[in-house]
């Protein structure tokens, strides 16, 4: 829409992609940045670092229903769930009182998929445009979808933020593995709490790159948490990225789990980062969708796959069950969608699922966003065929969105684990038999 003599097109509507508060190198030191809560852990390491580089930002903990009720104010409710939770997180916190907000920006991540993923910042910018029009949308992504968001990021930033994703992986794991079998109570936390000042203070001596030293260190202080030997029912997650990590999109799965005397298995973060960057890769031998960019993704997943391998082996000497290995998921999935079905977290839910079957992880959760058609397409139309190759695999899909109860969720998750608790004594009582000689 062409303009003449600076003035706004004769319609009188200004041309939105250049009518936004952009975020500039100089706001570094004047504005606050916030960032929506997925991974506490993972998230409150990476926030941490960044806060040392000078970068005043914040990671949002409200999860009230308010930020659910301000996100359908401002989010179509035919949009996906998960976009709906962002947006609420940003508006329900900038109208909280706590923040200057004509010296705040808010950041989010993205992964340059053909759904949400590449669509969140005109929504939110769309959203705070009539109550925040100040407040600026800094995307984080490493696919050029936003050329102008002020936010460096560079090589020594990449490393960081993918070790923070390590490390934040193997506190998860170690967390989950101890917590329902903890002798004293509050024990798995402060040793998860330990570890996490460690890890800041390896950050901040420049020592982040010892993987190997901190990855061991984070062992042996979770093998020192006095645990029983008692075995207890083990559910994995999966599903799309947020609603299977983040605390408000999955009703606080994890700490029901964990309520019900479950063990939650949780898949790694890092495994969607290389989804994400063997996607790459896959784009040019499949679709012959080469660029520029396809041998530095090419190279830097097998770096990321050389580094899990070894924090795999050393977890395995340790005692503790390690992550998956990636091209073991890959494996997996070819045994049931082919690699080219990429949309949202399309063959990798599949994957996991059969990842965790074979590691002995028969109970999953399928946390499924409303609005997310990958996900039901490869999570839920997948199921079928999972419990034929596996047929101890007892699934069940889970719902999320703004009118779905929390008690309803619960329930059919407690349907779940009431097949679950009958195959595991069926389980405890073969091996007693088996045990004694007599059979079963």
């Amino acid at each position: 829409m062409k303009k003449t003599n600076g003035q706004a097109p004769a319609c009188g509507v200004a041309d939105f992609r250049d009518d936004y508060p952009k975020f500039t190198p100089a706001m570094k030191h004047t504005h606050k940045i916030l960032v929506p809560d997925m991974l506490p852990v993972h998230f409150g390491i990476i926030v941490d670092f960044l806060r040392k580089d000078g970068w005043d930002i914040e990671l949002l903990r409200n999860d009230s229903r308010a930020v659910i009720d301000e996100g359908l104010k401002h989010v179509h409710n035919d949009t996906c769930f998960p976009a709906l939770c962002v947006t609420g997180q940003f508006i329900d916190a900038l109208k909280s009182g706590k923040y200057d907000v004509e010296h705040t920006a808010v950041m989010i991540t993205q992964s340059g998929g053909g759904c949400r993923a590449s669509n969140y910042i005109p929504l939110i910018r769309k959203a705070l445009k009539s109550e925040f029009p100040h407040v600026p949308v800094i995307s984080l992504n490493f696919a050029g979808l936003e050329k102008d968001s002020g936010f460096p990021i560079d090589a020594k930033t990449l490393l960081k933020l993918a070790f923070a994703i390590f490390y934040g992986d193997t506190l998860m794991s170690l967390y989950n593995q101890c917590k329902p079998y903890e002798e004293e109570a509050g024990a798995a936390d402060a040793a998860r709490a330990e570890c996490v000042r460690y890890i800041n203070g390896a950050y901040d001596r420049g020592k982040y790159l010892h993987y190997m030293r901190i990855t061991r260190a984070l062992l042996e202080r979770f093998a020192r948490v006095p645990r029983s030997r008692e075995e207890k029912v083990k559910v994995g997650i999966v599903g799309e990225i947020y609603v299977k990590y983040s605390p408000l999109g999955n009703s606080h799965l994890e700490e029901f789990l964990l309520s019900e005397g479950c063990e939650p298995v949780v898949p790694a973060l890092m495994d969607f980062v290389m989804y994400c960057a063997v996607n790459n890769v896959n784009d040019a031998k499949l679709y012959s969708k080469r660029s520029i960019t396809t041998p530095v993704f090419a190279l830097a997943y097998r770096y990321l796959h050389h580094v899990q391998k070894k924090i795999i082996r050393l977890t395995r000497k340790y005692g503790f069950e390690p992550l998956h290995d990636f091209e073991h998921l890959r494996k997996c999935a070819d045994k049931v969608l082919n690699q080219g079905v990429k949309m949202g977290e399309g063959w990798l839910i599949p994957a996991e699922m059969a990842a965790l079957a074979e590691t002995g992880t028969d109970n999953i959760v399928c946390a499924q966003p409303f609005g997310c058609l990958p996900n039901h397409i490869a999570g839920k139309g997948a199921v079928r065929t999972l419990k034929r190759m596996y047929e101890h695999e007892n699934i069940v899909a889970v719902d999320y969105d703004p009118s779905a109860t929390k008690v309803n969720q619960e329930n059919r998750i407690k349907l779940m684990l009431a097949t679950a608790r009958e195959n595991l004594a069926a389980k405890q009582k073969q091996g007693k038999g088996e045990g004694d000689g007599r059979g079963v």
